[in-house]
């Protein structure tokens, strides 16, 4: 399967949606139209943190990462956080997802980065299987206090 990673386009808007609210239906996020605008604007503003890549199949987008970076005060570095990786299932399986992770990881590299550091479900382990390869899993425990 032929694909090309870029950035994502103003007419890509459809294929996004279709693909974000994929994402978040697997994940079991209550994600609403306002809520896809508001990340689609960040990942269209230039100077926003947030930023994306997409995959781009011959019929349309097959997968998306958002991504940005994050202070490490310890190491007195900067990193990124992949914050959202998602291949529609009809492209899984044909390498989408490392060509995402890789794309991330040579944005990473230009920037000086010291990590790409991302989170993933306990139980996903289609996507556990291809992390492992890539990365190390870290010995940290993650916390979230509700706001």
């Amino acid at each position: 399967m032929s694909v090309v990673i870029r950035r994502p386009l103003p007419e890509d808007l459809a294929d996004w949606q279709r693909l974000y609210a994929g994402y978040a239906a697997f994940y079991g996020v209550v994600q609403t139209e306002e809520m896809r605008a508001r990340v689609w604007a960040w990942v269209q503003d230039p100077a926003h943190p947030v930023k994306a890549f997409v995959a781009q199949g011959p019929a349309g987008l097959l997968g998306l990462a958002h991504f940005r970076p994050f202070s490490r005060p310890l190491s007195a570095s900067t990193g990124g956080f992949l914050d959202d990786l998602f291949v529609d299932t009809e492209a899984r399986g044909f390498g989408v997802a490392r060509a995402l992770i890789g794309a991330v990881e040579a944005e990473g590299r230009a920037q000086g980065w010291s990590v790409i550091r991302w989170l993933t479900a306990q139980d996903n382990d289609r996507a556990r299987g291809l992390y492992d390869q890539l990365a190390q899993a870290t010995k940290w425990v993650t916390y979230d206090l509700k706001l």
